[in-house]
């Protein structure tokens, strides 16, 4: 069993200073609560409702730059594997929507985001490699970014390359709908259903220039119930301890697998 958990913090375009404190106070808080993996939200440091390509771009940062290096000493700091989200240069007109694995201080993957989100395509350039399967003192994780949970093919790709956890940073946007779960919790939650995978989904909350956020930060263990979260609209830290040996079995009964089952005679 280990412990994870899900950052859920707002983020403040216009103020990086601050976004930081909040960021290095969630994370701590985390780790006090016994955390072994945490999760922070997509373009963590930066916020993401950038006015076009060129402030994006602007705000763009290497794989070993500001931001990266910040998560490697807070995950260093607090003996932890984190997952955060954050804009990469890209050597091209628009940069990329990126999330980074680190775990006690070293850099093991940066994965670039592969399904833009509505405006997203405006400012990013798309990734071009699926999420990697990526080892870590807790288990094999597999960052996705927000949208790309939207999509069977991804999460099934990491689950058959042997991911345990499904770790993935978000900026889903809120909306007038009066149901009080968005769909995007409920994909998170068959994602791991069908998969027999952890899924931790770490949103961010708040408001960033008239632009709403879920605050639908949500752990979801092997058989897809939740197990923290959501608790939409508030910052917060959730925490959960899920079975991640419990993941590398994918009988769902005595006769059923949901490996072995699948007609790929079919399909």
């Amino acid at each position: 069993m280990v412990i994870v958990a899900a950052c859920q913090v707002p983020i403040d375009i216009d103020d990086v200073e601050k976004t930081r404190r909040r960021v290095f106070e969630s994370v701590g808080e985390a780790a006090r609560l016994g955390a072994r993996l945490v999760v922070l939200p997509e373009l963590a440091m930066c916020g993401s409702i950038f006015a076009d390509a060129a402030e994006s771009a602007s705000r763009a940062e290497p794989a070993d730059g500001p931001s990266v290096r910040f998560f490697a000493e807070l995950s260093d700091t607090y003996d932890l594997v984190l997952v955060a989200g954050f804009c990469e240069e890209s050597g091209l007109a628009r940069p990329y929507n990126s999330a980074v694995v680190v775990d006690h201080g070293e850099v093991l993957s940066v994965y670039r985001k592969t399904h833009l989100w509505d405006f997203e395509h405006e400012l990013f350039t798309p990734g071009d490699v699926l999420p990697p399967v990526v080892p870590t003192s807790v288990g094999a994780v597999a960052p996705l970014i927000c949208y790309d949970l939207a999509f069977p093919e991804v999460l099934r790709s990491v689950a058959l390359r042997g991911a345990q956890l499904v770790a993935s940073p978000a900026n889903w946007p809120d909306s007038d709908s009066p149901d009080t779960r968005p769909p995007e919790v409920s994909k998170a939650m068959a994602g791991a259903a069908i998969n027999r995978m952890v899924v931790v989904v770490a949103d961010r909350v708040g408001e960033e220039r008239g632009r709403r956020w879920v605050g639908g930060s949500v752990v979801c263990d092997h058989e897809g119930y939740r197990v923290a979260g959501p608790e939409f609209g508030a910052e917060t830290v959730l925490v959960a301890e899920v079975d991640l040996e419990a993941t590398l079995d994918k009988r769902i009964s005595g006769r059923n697998d949901v490996f072995a089952d699948r007609r790929t005679d079919l399909y």
